[in-house]
């Protein structure tokens, strides 16, 4: 599906919004008919061929209104086909919680369930499209018959089109439950994460990323609380130290969303997570590596001046400039941070970020990925 494509076209402004043009339609249909009687019975053709000039310089005029009308709910329906399908499946369905009973009760719109509402368009778009037939072409400008199957569509869009953005959010928000349970189900080990109040914290135990077989996965213990504040993380190459930051992330991710974790325990405070991880240069951008890290650390900054503490996740800190200007480009940072009241993590090959204690008080704590055969632990 196209969501956001299909959002522009519901909410767009009416195209033929002219209250005149139905019943001018409807009158010059019935008139022709008149006049096709007139030339029958009497032979007079002049009043038969004035209002088809007179149709042809309408149709004429609205040429532009009925091709957007006709081609976009065309368009749109393949989405909205897929979307009735969804519709449809959901609403056979004997939801017995309250929540998510509110949730369906979203699929509607002037009462009528959102699949009936779907299937109602679809008769206007097979009327659309029958005018692709030889015959209606003939009787296309005679009948008005584009006009008023575009009114019929315009019509059905403004009756119903501010309705599917709340049809497509509930279906997110299903897919996402959906998504969850069934990781729920797959992982009955996983326990839910703890969260308190009082400082920002996080604290796990046994954390190990998701997506990682339990097989290979190599779990650690990580602890930001008190007095400690930032962890910098350093190691050789392949180590774990990405993999790291991408497990507290992720887990945090699910602990928010009230999804299982990988851990044996989790306790945090509520938390938002903000990422600088595989940080590229753009030639279509015309930005360096280093800018592109910038720009990103300064939107990281930004997010921690939110309500919710911000929990950094850096990897390979300012990796495109030389070691001394690394060292107080990154203590610099980590002090903006800490005085949002934010904690995070920090990668980096540079051992000269260990001498960092960007705001007193060994707030920042070095920590080091070390190989042991084919397993990886932090010391």
């Amino acid at each position: 599906m196209h969501p956001d494509a299909l959002r522009t076209w519901t909410e767009a402004p009416n195209r033929l919004s002219q209250a005149w043009i139905l019943p001018v339609a409807m009158l010059l249909t019935a008139l022709l008919v008149g006049s096709a009687i007139v030339w029958n019975v009497w032979g007079l053709a002049s009043p038969l061929v004035l209002i088809l000039l007179i149709q042809v310089g309408m149709t004429r005029a609205l040429r532009k209104q009925l091709h957007e009308a006709l081609y976009g709910v065309e368009n749109a329906f393949d989405d909205l086909k897929l979307l009735a399908g969804l519709l449809a499946r959901v609403e056979r369905e004997p939801f017995r919680t309250k929540p998510l009973q509110t949730l369906i009760q979203r699929l509607a719109s002037h009462k009528l369930p959102a699949s009936r509402t779907i299937a109602r368009l679809s008769t206007i778009v097979q009327l659309v499209e029958s005018r692709r037939n030889p015959i209606l072409q003939v009787l296309d400008i005679p009948l008005m018959y584009s006009v008023q199957v575009a009114l019929a569509a315009e019509r059905w869009r403004r009756e119903h089109g501010n309705a599917v953005r709340a049809w497509l959010d509930v279906i997110g928000e299903l897919e996402a439950l959906i998504s969850l349970a069934s990781y729920s189900y797959e992982h009955p080990d996983d326990p839910l994460a703890e969260f308190t109040e009082g400082p920002v914290t996080f604290d796990g135990v046994s954390l190990g990323h998701p997506l990682i077989p339990a097989t290979k996965c190599v779990r650690n213990d990580v602890s930001i609380d008190g007095t400690t504040r930032v962890l910098l993380i350093s190691g050789s190459n392949m180590s774990g130290k990405s993999t790291l930051l991408r497990t507290v992330g992720v887990n945090t991710v699910l602990a928010m969303a009230g999804a299982p974790v990988r851990a044996q325990r989790l306790r945090l405070t509520p938390l938002q997570v903000g990422a600088s991880i595989r940080i590229n240069d753009s030639l279509h951008e015309g930005s360096s590596r280093f800018y592109a890290e910038i720009t990103r650390l300064r939107q990281l900054h930004e997010l921690s001046e939110a309500e919710l503490p911000l929990l950094f996740l850096l990897d390979e800190m300012l990796q495109g400039t030389n070691s001394k200007d690394r060292r107080v480009g990154a203590e610099g940072v980590v002090q903006a941070f800490l005085q949002q009241g934010s904690i995070g993590l920090i990668s980096t090959h540079d051992l000269a970020l260990a001498d960092i204690d960007a705001a007193g008080g060994h707030r920042l704590r070095n920590m080091h990925f070390q190989l042991y055969g084919d397993r990886k632990s932090v010391v």
